[in-house]
């Protein structure tokens, strides 16, 4: 007799392997837990098992000192034109690389229409950012916030080079030319490819529900979790619809894909300003970046990996906690006619609400919150 936590992990399995979320994304082969790597030599993955290695391009691979000068310059502040932010301001670990900020604030103090976006295995996205399906690389991305001016988040555009002069310094030089050893100097190019390998490490992979699923440890997930993951992947309630894949967040890119999914976006009916099912012109969504009418209100799924520690919620955290998001969902949000297909509503029991929360509570990674690998290096 199959018991019932064996008969949840098999519909998880059968709605990752098959499910309409998930057909164009493959399931993730077990990774081997890596060596050490040697100080000198191609670049050792460190990965949770069950993680597979991400993409990297063909331009900016992978080294050991580049990772650790990424690392550097992720906490470093030099990086702000007025030298007060660096990354980790917006992105802190204890927070799963978010802020805890209804709305991202810049080095300036300008307030951005929408919150920062957790860096939790990050180089697994098709695209990046809220809604801009052109951004398909950390490196493109990486731009955004450092020359952005409406509003401001770094604030280098028009002070590059000074930027830059701050790193061609007798500590930093050295650094520089071990990540980049053909070309040593210092450079905007050189910054954003190497924050870019930083990132590409920040993975969590050892969640209880990774420990569940990929570890084979029925002990990892209690009885109400592992019936919350049975609601999550349900048809009735449709969440792996958006939040799908090994990162739940619908598709994902990694080495040994055979095809690069396309990026997904999402109208989950949050607005409805004019009765018609417009967005509030501040922040539209896909459209601002589209100008097609039926990109209206659609944003990116982040993944909910560690989803307990990152709110508030949604694009602009206007939802305060996680019962909050579920009772938006259950409700159906704003009908309209852009409105996304799996967002209906549904009905939840207290008991239903109580085993969702702890399954999403199960996805938290306590490790990863607290891996000295993606701290600050001082």
């Amino acid at each position: 007799m199959i018991d019932r936590r064996t008969r949840a992990a098999a519909a998880l399995w059968l709605v990752v392997l098959g499910g309409a979320a998930c057909r164009r994304t493959p399931p993730p082969p077990p990774a081997p837990q890596a060596p050490v790597p040697a100080a000198n030599g191609p670049y050792v993955w460190r990965l949770p098992p069950g993680i597979p290695e991400p993409v990297v391009p063909a331009d900016n691979p992978m080294s050991e000192a580049k990772v650790e000068l990424g690392r550097r310059l992720f906490y470093d502040t030099r990086l702000s034109f007025n030298q007060t932010y660096a990354c980790a301001s917006c992105h802190q670990q204890p927070r799963a690389f978010t802020d805890g900020r209804a709305q991202a604030v810049g080095s300036t103090g300008g307030v951005h229409p929408r919150s920062a976006m957790s860096l939790a295995n990050v180089a697994y996205n098709t695209s990046y950012g809220w809604a801009d399906s052109s951004l398909r690389s950390l490196e493109a991305q990486m731009r955004v916030p450092l020359l952005n001016e409406h509003p401001i988040e770094m604030g280098l555009t028009g002070h590059e080079d000074d930027i830059v002069r701050r790193f061609d310094s007798r500590d930093d030089r050295p650094r520089f030319a071990a990540a980049f050893p053909s070309d040593p100097s210092p450079s905007l190019a050189h910054i954003i490819k190497a924050i870019a390998s930083f990132e590409r490490t920040i993975v969590s992979g050892n969640s209880a529900l990774d420990r569940y699923l990929y570890r084979d440890d029925r002990t990892a997930l209690a009885a109400p979790a592992v019936n919350g993951m049975t609601l999550f992947f349900s048809s009735r309630l449709r969440c792996s619809e958006c939040h799908g894949g090994f990162n739940l967040s619908g598709p994902s890119d990694f080495a040994v894909a055979k095809t690069h999914p396309r990026p997904a976006f999402h109208n989950t009916g949050l607005y409805d300003v004019d009765g018609a099912g417009s967005y509030p012109a501040s922040d539209r969504g896909l459209i601002d970046v589209t100008r097609d009418p039926k990109d209206m209100g659609q944003f990116r799924a982040p993944t909910l990996r560690n989803i307990a520690v990152t709110g508030p919620y949604m694009h602009d955290g206007s939802i305060p906690t996680l019962e909050g998001v579920l009772d938006h969902y259950a409700s159906g949000g704003h009908a309209s006619r852009f409105r996304s297909r799996a967002v209906r509503g549904f009905k939840l029991s207290a008991g239903e609400r109580a085993d969702l929360l702890a399954f999403l509570n199960s996805l938290t990674d306590e490790a990863f919150l607290a891996d000295p690998a993606f701290a600050a290096p001082h």
